[in-house]
């Protein structure tokens, strides 16, 4: 079943429920989520919270992502971004056909530059600039790690291969991250580096938040500390065991377990202390803030909104944060300040949130179910709203 263009989430759902020969009351039995709630989302009165999305999902039996309508493909195409999505694709495919004969790569030193050049880049969410350069270089460092067999070389393409999931994973290109993961593990096996295995697992443990599988999720974070743990001790094992613990948190948030979930932000905040700022080890952002704004995050995904708010105003944000993680932040702020009744300062957040990076946040889901959130509740917005609709392509 394909997404159906112009519908909100809540249109989607219901669609998808009459497809699946249900009622609202079965379907609501089915995914445990509220007779009430599942009545008021499908009207468009009320936003679903993203564990909502993913209980109503698996209850379908679809993707989460079909009942969001990722990808946004009509706003790709008025940004020209959707036709940057094969090459990447094609690229991605011949990971395993050996050295290209039509391929000269540069030297190891110059793709190493252009590889940590395009991380800052998604970093500051110039989005489609490292979606039309990833296809050339993910083919020369393929080239060059079988032309060269060494560590080096495969943790070149490996780490490739991580940027291509952080770019589609923003596009909602969900079954390609996938791919990119799998090219992740098959180059990092061979560069014999168990941080970027462990780091690999750590991601896909995120796509299967995203996809609502909670259990298989921490099962991931947990399968990610066990290979960290095979890696050298220091700093960078530190960091990307801290994002791990964070990455867990918001798991055990969305599965409404509070308890675990703390035990988790206190583990981070134990290394976020030791390490101090580490945000360009492996480009995570991990660190004090990230601790912080993660916190933000879990309180959300409890449903805990108020306690939410009042933690982000005791977050005091550094200057040069990665607008990737500011926008984000700025979005879960909004979701918080929506569901306690604040819709002018949640949309405050959400103009926030386009003006540090525009184009990751045109294409957040998070955004536009807050966006249509503060619509429904038909509250006085200043005229801007509508061309911020607009610009969503809502």
């Amino acid at each position: 079943m394909a997404p159906h263009v112009g519908e909100n989430t809540g249109a989607r759902i219901a669609h998808t429920r009459k497809v699946r020969r249900l009622t609202q009351r079965e379907l609501a039995d089915l995914s445990h989520v509220s007779y009430s709630m599942l009545t008021k989302v499908e009207q468009g009165v009320l936003p679903p919270s993203p564990s909502v999305i993913g209980a109503l999902a698996r209850a379908l039996s679809v993707s989460v992502a079909e009942l969001t309508g990722q990808p946004y493909i009509e706003e790709l195409r008025t940004d020209q971004l959707d036709g940057l999505i094969n090459p990447i694709r094609e690229a991605l495919n011949v990971y395993d056909l050996g050295i290209d004969p039509g391929v000269t790569p540069r030297s190891v030193d110059a793709l190493e530059q252009q590889s940590e050049r395009l991380c800052a880049m998604v970093r500051a969410t110039n989005i489609k600039q490292v979606a039309a350069d990833l296809p050339a270089l993910i083919h020369e460092a393929t080239t060059a790690a079988h032309m060269g067999p060494s560590d080096r070389n495969w943790r070149l393409l490996a780490s490739t291969y991580r940027t291509v999931y952080d770019v589609t994973t923003k596009l909602g290109f969900h079954d390609l991250c996938s791919v990119a993961l799998d090219r992740m593990d098959w180059a990092a096996q061979r560069a014999s580096d168990p941080v970027l295995g462990g780091l690999r697992q750590y991601l896909r443990a995120l796509a299967y938040l995203r996809a609502s599988d909670y259990r298989t999720g921490k099962r991931l974070v947990h399968l990610g500390m066990a290979t960290l743990a095979q890696a050298e001790p220091g700093r960078v094992r530190d960091a990307v065991t801290g994002q791990m613990h964070l990455g867990a948190a918001v798991l055990a948030g969305r599965d409404k377990d509070r308890d675990t979930a703390e035990d988790h932000l206190g583990e981070a905040q134990r290394i976020a202390d030791r390490t101090g700022p580490a945000e360009k080890v492996y480009w995570l952002s991990f660190g004090p803030t990230n601790v912080g704004a993660h916190k933000v995050s879990v309180l959300a995904e409890l449903d805990l909104y108020g306690e939410a708010m009042q933690s982000a105003q005791e977050i005091a944000i550094p200057g040069g944060w990665p607008p990737s993680r500011l926008a984000h932040h700025h979005a879960e702020v909004a979701r918080a300040q929506m569901w306690t009744g604040r819709t002018e300062a949640a949309f405050k957040s959400l103009m926030k949130a386009r003006k540090v990076a525009p184009q990751q946040t045109r294409y957040h889901p998070a955004v536009r179910e807050t966006y249509a959130g503060l619509d429904a509740a038909r509250r006085r917005l200043p005229e801007t709203f509508g061309n911020y609709g607009s610009w969503l392509g809502m």
